[in-house]
This record gives C-alpha cells, structure tokens and sequence, in this order.
C-alpha cells in the first residue's frame, strides 16, 4: 500500500546514527545518503522504503502527533533488540516490547525517535 514513508529530523547525522542502530537490528540497511536526507530498506527490495529528511519547506521539522511507522520485526527477538538498540541512542520509551491486545501474536516495543518520531518495531509470529 505504501510505497515509503518519511519522518522529519533537524540533525540528519544524529537520525542516521539512530536508525543505523536501530534498523540493522531488523536487516534493513541504508542505501542512500545525500546532503538532507537518508534512505533505508531491506535487501530484499530495490527501494527505499524509508526515509529520514530535513524537512523540505526549510522549517524546523516537527513530530506528527498520531503518527507512527510500525516496522515489522522478523522475531519477538528482534523486537527486542530494536528496542535495547534504540534506547541506547537516543530514543525514549513509549512502551517495552510484550504481546499486546490486538491479538494473541502481537509483539511490539514502542519508541520516539531523539527528534521525537514515534516509531514501533512489531512481530505477528509466534514464537
């Protein structure tokens, strides 16, 4: 349904510090990088399915209250790490990875981001 998504930063070096971190903890790597902006995927797609960029207008970029990309994780294990991997840098907790209400599978972890983006790392496989 989506072809990417893009979340806001106003210090590009510390995001790509972050989501280096963050995403190599779920096999997605970095495949772009130019002066405002940095693009991330899994191997196994041509594309970058995720981006982090100053924003475009020039103005401060801010979080969007309500938003949150949710990656899918391939393991409850690799929830775990995203999250550990994420609070080492930078990002504050908004939720430790366990099995939610949604349904008997739902593996999540909820974090923001050190520019505030709330993200969430989401495994729907038993174990």
């Amino acid at each position: 349904m989506f072809t990417y998504i893009t979340v806001g930063t106003n210090d590009l070096e510390r995001a790509i510090r972050f989501y280096d971190a963050v995403f190599a903890t779920l096999g997605i790597g970095r495949r772009v990088t130019v002066e405002n902006e940095a693009g991330y995927g899994p191997p196994d797609d041509v594309r970058c399915r995720f981006w982090v960029t100053a924003p475009f207008d020039g103005k401060p970029a801010t979080v969007g209250n309500g938003s949150m990309p949710a990656i899918d994780a391939p393991s409850r294990s690799a929830v775990d790490a995203f999250y550990r991997a994420a609070l080492t840098n930078g990002a504050t907790d908004e939720g430790a990875p366990g099995l939610r209400h949604f349904h008997p599978n739902f593996y999540a972890c909820y974090v923001r981001d050190p520019d505030g983006n709330k993200l969430s790392a989401l495994c729907e496989r038993p174990e």
